[in-house]
Order: structure tokens, then sequence, then C-alpha cells
């Protein structure tokens, strides 16, 4: 059965007909009951919880709240209920098929401009990834360039999955560079023309912020064009983060650095596999590190210090950790990102290993990456003002056989029926002679 027929009774004919819709036209006012609600904090789940959606926003959610008059409940049967996973790195929206560069959107390497480049026209809220990830729970993502043919990949988004034409929530959300055995490829083959480039372009980005001419007087000299300074000065200002792929231990402390001489800047370490052994360190820079769990065998000699229990280590040591999809088909996978919070929970529990209590791994994939990015304020939680993104699941949503029932994305029912459902349906019971017909366009 499909997820959508596969939801559980309870929910009411009324909110299965919405969702059954492929594009909701508005926002709706809804009251979600009875469920084990969980706030996406990092607090506790709450029993026989109640959330309030108005006009596309969370004006309540806990204990004791009441139902507003004309807003018809949906009782959920003592199911969880959370807020939407945020999708901590992704290519979502930039990747169709891997495989075919026609569909592939995610690095430009021939492109003269790197820092400048701004995913958001390239994003394709059509993609089957998206109706796939939503399927899942997965209701925002921080979408990143793959690269360039400068140091600099570019600058992500912050987007949502909903069933509609328009999925950036914020365009511009954060400017993405790869350190280590990546960037040193890029920048001339060793981390010293990594470090020097990174920093002489930073510095040519501050000249430029002081007097904009002197691009021009630099001329065929110039280290980076127009808009890549333009960029790069919202960086160096504080005003875009800087998310940083790094994974070996020296590294990670080479960019902690950095803050030294561009102290506005607002760093996210990514992947950090070594990140454990420099802990102290990167709390102590208040450094937000966004990890992926299963990274528990060295891929390259810079993971050396693979272990699952980094995520762990980190957040023991006061780290803000967000865990995400990324080596691992960030495109159309981003649905693992509970399997790996539950993963977390479980190493809690060996002996020697470190993971995470269930509050806190929840708050690993909706709170934290949206504080990680700065949209802490909008997204990642149920708190009064955030955006209406709700999901109910048919069971413990960081069990791995658990799977949505119902979404709602910016207060708007969501259909969960991907394209594998109706190819499923479609030839689930052949019949002799013809082919079936192509689908009803």
């Amino acid at each position: 059965m499909s997820r959508l027929r596969s939801t559980r009774t309870g929910l009411g004919s009324a909110l299965i007909a919405a969702l059954a819709l492929a594009a909701p036209a508005a926002a709706q006012d809804v009251a979600i009951t009875n469920a084990k609600l969980v706030i996406g904090d990092g607090s506790a789940p709450i029993d026989g919880g109640t959330v309030v959606v108005r006009g596309g926003k969370v004006v309540a959610a806990g204990a004791g709240v009441a139902v507003p008059a004309g807003i018809e409940p949906v009782d959920a049967g003592g199911r969880w209920v959370t807020p939407g996973i945020v999708a901590a790195f992704s290519r979502v929206g930039l990747t169709e098929v891997d495989t075919v560069n026609g569909t592939n959107d995610r690095s430009a390497s021939k492109s003269r401009f790197s820092a400048g480049l701004d995913i958001a026209p390239a994003l394709n809220p059509m993609g089957s990834p998206i109706a796939v990830n939503r399927a899942n729970g997965v209701t925002r993502a921080i979408v990143a360039p793959g690269g360039s043919g400068g140091l600099f990949a570019g600058q992500g988004a912050v987007v949502d999955l909903a069933d509609d034409n328009d999925m950036v929530t914020k365009p511009r959300a954060l400017q993405y560079v790869a350190f280590g055995e990546e960037g040193s490829a890029t920048a001339g083959g060793s981390r010293a023309a990594l470090y020097l480039l990174f920093r002489e372009q930073l510095l040519a980005a501050r000249s430029y912020a002081r007097n904009s001419a002197t691009l021009a007087e630099w001329g065929s000299d110039a280290l980076i064009q127009r808009a890549d300074a333009d960029a790069l000065v919202r960086v160096i200002d504080g005003t875009t983060p800087l998310f940083v792929r790094v994974d070996r231990a020296t590294d990670i402390l080479n960019v902690l650095k950095l803050k030294t001489e561009f102290p506005a800047l607002k760093l996210v370490l990514v992947g950090a596999t070594e990140g454990w052994l420099v802990a102290k360190d990167i709390a102590a820079a208040r450094v937000p590190v966004l990890v992926s769990p299963l990274t528990d065998l060295p891929g390259s000699f810079e993971q050396l210090g693979a272990t699952q229990s980094n995520a762990g280590r980190l957040f023991a040591a006061g780290v803000p950790v967000s865990v995400g999809v990324f080596d691992d088909d960030d495109a159309h996978k981003m649905g693992y990102a509970t399997q790996y919070a539950g993963n977390l929970v479980g190493l809690a529990k060996l002996p020697g290993a470190s993971g995470m209590s269930w509050d806190q791994a929840f708050a690993s994939i909706s709170s934290a990456p949206a504080r990680a990015v700065g949209m802490d304020a909008s997204i990642g939680s149920l708190r009064a003002g955030r955006v209406g993104d709700v999901v109910i699941w048919d069971n413990d949503p960081l069990e791995l056989g658990s799977r949505p029932t119902a979404v709602w994305i910016d207060g708007k029912a969501q259909s969960l029926v991907t394209r594998q459902d109706r190819l499923r349906d479609r030839y689930l019971t052949p019949q002799e002679g013809a082919l079936p017909k192509a689908y009803d366009r």
C-alpha cells in the first residue's frame, strides 16, 4: 500500500481528503490534539499534547493547549507529532539523476565565478527527490552547492519541500567552501596553497568593501570577480554563515584560527570526522558542527580518526551538533537523518560509546540545523511563531520502520504520494496484452 493509503484510522476523512490534493491552495488552520508531542528544541515529548497552527504559523504547542473556536481538531490518537525534519546538508533540488549531467546543477567547475554563484535559480521544485524526501518527513533543507572553478563553491539556500513551485525559503543563506584534501586540490595541490588563497581572497574582498574601485585598479591581476567580492563581503562581516567542509583535526584547528584575523566570521563545520579529537577547541570557539554519524570508517587519510562516537563526544563537550546526510546520496535520501539520529540514541546505551538522549537526538535533526544556519527563530521547532511544519508519525520517528502518516508545510497539508508509489501501482497487477498507457497528462 502507498503511504497515503496506509494512513492510520483516526485522522479523519476530511484530513485524508486534504492530503490527497497535489497542490493545496492555502494554509490551513489546524489543531492536532491527543498527540505524543515533540517540540523539537531538546525537551522531552509531551503526552496528550496539542499543537495549533493558524495562518501557516504555530500559535501554541504543549499540554493543556485549548483548541480555538472555529478550528476543527484532528485527533492524533496518541501518535508521535513532531516538527518537520530539517536536513542539515543537501543538494536536493539541484540533482535529479547523479550520473546525468543535464539534470545536475550542483557544481559549476567551468565557471569564471565562485563565491558569487547563487544556487536559487537552479533549484527545481518539480524534481522527484522533493516528494520522496517529503514523504519521509523532511520539510526543510539546507542546500549547498557542490563546487565551482575556484576555491569557494558559492551561495546555498534554505528551502522547503512543499508541493508547489516556490521552494526557496531563504536565498543566499550560506557560503560553502571545502578545505582539506578537496580544497587543496582546487587551490593548487597543497594545504599551504589553500590557506594562502583563502586568506588572499578574503583580504581582497575586505579591500573591495572599503573601496569598490580596487578591483578595477587590479585589472587582470584581481583574484576574484566583482560578484564574488560582493558575496565574500557578506561572509567577512558575518551576514552570511561560512560552511566549511573539513575533516582532519589539524585542519579544523586551522579553520578556527581564521576567526583571529576575521573575527566576524560565522563558521559552521561540515563533516568534522576527527572533530572529537579537538572537541574542546570547537566548543570554546562556539562553532556549530554538521556531522554524519555513520562516518565510522576512514574513507581517506584525513578521516583516520573516524568513529561512530564522534557526534556524541562533540555534544558532550558542549559543541552544537546537527546530524545530516552527506557523502551518502544527499539529494535523494535526506530521510536517513531519522535513522542516523536513532543510531545515536542506541550508541548512548553501549558501554564505551558516546551518543545522545532521544530528546537531544531529535533536536539534532530539527532545531539544531535551523540554529546553525541562523533560522531557529522561524523553522525547526513547534514553538510559537515558527512555521507550521508538522508531521504525524505511525510510530517513534527515530525507529527505522516508522513513517509519516500526515505532513503539513507552512500549514498546508501535503500529499505523501511519490513517483515510486505511482510506478508501483501502475505495474502491481500486470495484465496480459498491451502495456499500460502512459500517464495521463
